[in-house]
């Protein structure tokens, strides 16, 4: 099971990359015209949250590639009471299906779907398909996805990348909220009261 996950686990945030973020920003920004990639560089608190982010990615990104090149490079920072087999593939089906949820709300965004906030194009508001119980799937789903991560291979720097990740993206939510209220005013806001943050189960 150690070694499946040695190679499960980089491939899996490889193509959670690849398919999207590179290729949906590709796609979409042939449609669009534009890059869809709009966080902003500076020194503003948003622009800090946008490269803090991108800091966790590269950290995670090797990290996961370290036990490939170094076989039991992560054993030393185990977490030894969350180290079952049960966890390790419950871990591997969150992540799994974290990844299909994920591709599936950026597919039903359509042309609205941004890296960052996109202060210079008015995007419409989805509220249909994921949307109808989610107000941010995507999040939603990039947070379970390391969630997942910790279960299948619990150390300490998994622990820490998804507890750091989570609160950069709850950061994010919030400043992205702030903006679609701006945009949409009174339908955002019967949409907000509607549906939960991150999960409405009713």
């Amino acid at each position: 099971m150690a070694d499946f996950i040695t190679f499960f686990i980089p491939i899996y945030f490889t193509a959670f990359f690849v398919v999207s973020f590179l290729g949906i920003s590709i796609t979409l920004a042939s449609k669009i015209g534009k890059n869809p990639n709009v966080l902003p560089k500076g020194d503003s608190a948003y622009a800090l949250v946008g490269r803090y982010f991108k800091y966790i990615l590269a950290v995670l990104f090797i990290y996961t590639i370290l036990p490939l090149l170094f076989p039991g490079a992560g054993e030393s920072f185990k977490i030894q009471m969350l180290d079952f087999a049960l966890f390790q593939y419950f871990g591997i089906g969150v992540m799994l299906l974290a990844f299909i949820w994920v591709v599936i709300a950026q597919l039903q965004m359509k042309d609205s779907w941004r890296i960052g906030i996109d202060e210079c194009m008015k995007t419409k508001l989805v509220t249909t398909g994921l949307f109808q119980f989610s107000r941010n799937p995507i999040f939603l789903g990039m947070t379970l996805s390391l969630v997942g991560f910790f279960l299948a291979f619990p150390t300490v720097i998994a622990l820490f990348l998804a507890i750091i990740g989570s609160i950069l993206m709850q950061i994010q939510i919030r400043l992205e909220e702030e903006h679609l209220l701006k945009q949409h005013g009174s339908v955002y806001l019967t949409y907000k009261k509607r549906v939960g943050r991150m999960l409405s189960l009713c």
